[in-house]
């Protein structure tokens, strides 16, 4: 029997407002608050959510924030040379903006002649160091632009815009997609991300010469006792294709990996390196963990919508189908090698918007919301039933008991 935590979080974890005044004292925050709950976000950064937090003043803090990085702050290209910082500037954070595809023919973190090995990959600049501006603030909402040219693999070139909005959601609106009011004893904290990316050159983008995607990351602090779920559309492969692709950094073993009645399980306890990935054709629109020490269950949603020209596909290899991407991942970190660190450790939930087949002036919108809600397994369980279609019980147990 797993034993469920009654709502309180596991000592180690990182304190809001802790988390909140070391950021500050690297580069500016701004805060967004409804009630207790509140959002914190770094314009420097691309205007990624950091952190949040269902108490501001002594809740913990939901993101994983990478200090030594932040500490750093963004390298010089002599002082990057030979340090991970060479390929991405880490900062963590629980939803970044990124773009896609990341490797293949029309990858943008390989340029053209190189290998697709890590020593060739590199970030792009507009995604890793370059800062968004804020055009837009008040205490619920913040907007952010940005303009940028990249250039893929194959040498075609993108001329971007970039518009980022973030907003907090308020008891209703935390509501409206839960489809149902948290019940007493359940704390939440939730927010919205409104994502656009514009053709701003001459030429239509087109699958001939690599289309990109709007691709949302974050970084959340694991646990032993952490699992991610994943529901998705029963059917046949030869309907939907395969339920899962858990061969990004190898087979994902069985102990960290499960399928039973329609949803994936998948550790999200930082101990091992592996990702999987989910396809439009079989995915419900929704993903999520829970913590069965913090007691701690997080959502995870997106904006369903028409992919007439696929899913960019980021395999680090030349690829057959290079719109046949996913629309959900899930990263667990670890070692990359033998006897090397993990790069967190933390666990990832991400979504990606359609390829962007976009004429000059043309926008493609990817809107992402995501929910902390803290409470009792038996006060969180009827929502991961509404929401993910499993309830808490099955979810922490589904893995072995490692959160016992």
């Amino acid at each position: 029997m797993v034993v469920l935590n009654t709502g309180t979080c596991f000592a180690d974890a990182s304190n809001f407002a802790e988390d909140v005044a070391f950021l500050r004292r690297h580069t500016p925050v701004v805060v967004l608050e409804s009630g207790s709950a509140a959002v914190a976000i770094a314009p420097a950064y691309q205007g990624r959510v950091m952190t949040s937090t269902c108490d501001q003043d002594a809740g913990p803090g939901f993101g994983w924030i990478n200090r030594p990085v932040v500490e750093r702050g963004v390298l010089s290209q002599a002082e990057r040379k030979g340090r991970l910082e060479e390929h991405i500037h880490i900062f963590g954070g629980e939803e970044r903006f990124w773009l896609g595809p990341e490797g293949g023919q029309f990858g943008i973190f390989f340029p053209p002649g190189s290998k697709f090995e890590f020593s060739h990959w590199r970030t792009p600049a507009a995604i890793d160091t370059e800062a968004f501006e804020l055009v837009e603030s008040t205490p619920q909402h913040v907007l952010f632009r940005h303009h940028c040219r990249l250039e893929n693999f194959s040498g075609t070139r993108f001329d971007v815009g970039i518009e980022r909005a973030v907003r907090i959601l308020d008891a209703e609106s935390i509501a409206d997609r839960l489809h149902t009011a948290l019940p007493p004893g359940v704390r939440g904290v939730g927010y919205e991300t409104d994502n656009r990316i514009i053709n701003e050159g001459d030429a239509a983008w087109n699958q001939e010469t690599g289309l990109l995607s709007i691709w949302l990351l974050g970084m959340y602090n694991p646990s032993p006792g952490t699992t991610v779920v994943i529901p998705f559309i029963e059917g046949e492969q030869a309907e939907r294709g395969p339920v899962v692709n858990d061969t990004y950094f190898g087979k994902v073993p069985a102990d960290h990996l499960s399928i039973a009645d329609g949803v994936l399980f998948f550790r999200g306890d930082g101990t091992r390196r592996g990702k999987i990935g989910v396809a439009a054709q079989r995915s419900k629109g929704v993903a999520g963990s829970f913590d069965a020490q913090g007691g701690v269950l997080t959502l995870v949603g997106y904006n369903v919508q028409e992919a007439p020209h696929g899913f960019v596909n980021s395999m680090w290899e030349l690829q057959e189908a290079p719109y046949s991407g996913d629309v959900i991942n899930s990263y667990n970190d670890g070692s990359p090698a033998p006897g090397e660190p993990p790069l967190g450790p933390f666990y990832e939930l991400e979504t990606s918007s359609p390829a962007a087949a976009l004429q000059p002036g043309e926008a493609m919108r990817h809107v992402q919301w995501t929910l902390h809600l803290e409470g009792a397994g038996s006060l969180l369980d009827p929502i991961a039933r509404q929401v993910l279609g499993v309830g808490i019980e099955k979810i922490a147990s589904a893995l072995g008991e490692r959160g016992k």
